[in-house]
């Protein structure tokens, strides 16, 4: 149910089982980990993730579990852990388009991509009262960054599920767009990251990891920033970036 599709310097990765809502087993778990690893190994500058159908995933496939003999620990932290650490380690600005259905580990896939525009569609939230389990995939710490302890237990108490314009108002991803849009917008915004300066861009990316992994201060962020732009000094696009200003032309960036 994963498709891969290299173009250029883009890459993009759908998931593809509309009748399950894009609901992901063991397999296809593996199987999207292993569209990213190929995609990192063709050197694309940029990445989009999207759905098909009604929804873009509505998490763990769940039609076949036997709940008395669920090995949870087996598909989570053995399996989707490793898989969003990859994602979120992309060499490369990664985006995702989401709409309909975004739960679970189907939140846990947006939440390791770099920028996420949402349609207006979207439902997000912890749908998981109903089934007697909890929020995963990192959805807990994602809600209490951005919406408070108080707004996240709501959500999880009341299976309340937020529309796209709320999530980003409430800061928890970037951009909502009509459904009919989103993915056009995503992807015409990853292929503009293509053809930029990506190495930047994933000075930046790492940066943005650190300071959120490690809550560095003022000062320890000013000197990993510093640090960054010291190597970027050895760059070609960071030459190629002076210069075309020094000459008021277009920099032609090559993402080295």
């Amino acid at each position: 149910m994963i498709d891969l599709h290299l173009d250029g310097d883009l890459a993009t990765v759908t998931l593809d089982d509309p009748a399950k809502l894009n609901a992901l087993d063991e397999q296809a778990v593996r199987d999207l980990g292993a569209a990213y690893d190929e995609a990192a190994r063709a050197g694309v500058r940029a990445l989009v993730l999207s759905g098909e159908g009604r929804a873009f995933c509505a998490g763990r496939d769940i039609a076949a579990v036997d709940p008395r003999d669920d090995d949870v620990m087996g598909y989570l932290d053995a399996l989707v852990t490793p898989v969003l650490k990859r994602m979120a380690a992309f060499p490369a600005p990664t985006f995702a388009a989401a709409h309909g259905a975004c739960l679970g580990v189907g939140l846990g896939l947006l939440i390791a991509t770099d920028v996420v525009y949402v349609a207006d569609t979207a439902k997000i939230g912890s749908p998981f009262a109903a089934l007697g389990a909890t929020l995963d995939s990192g959805g807990h710490a994602l809600f209490v960054e951005r919406l408070g302890a108080h707004r996240t237990l709501d959500l999880v108490y009341t299976g309340r599920l937020l529309s796209g314009a709320e999530a980003v108002a409430a800061g928890l991803f970037s951009q909502v767009f009509p459904a009919d849009e989103v993915l056009a917008r995503t992807t015409d915004a990853a292929s503009r990251a293509a053809t930029g300066a990506t190495a930047a861009f994933v000075a930046s990316k790492r940066l943005v990891a650190q300071l959120r992994d490690e809550r560095l201060g003022l000062w320890a962020s000013m000197a990993a920033e510093n640090a960054a732009q010291a190597a970027l000094c050895d760059t070609d696009d960071y030459r190629e970036g002076f210069a075309a200003f020094q000459s008021k032309r277009p920099p032609v960036f090559h993402g080295r």
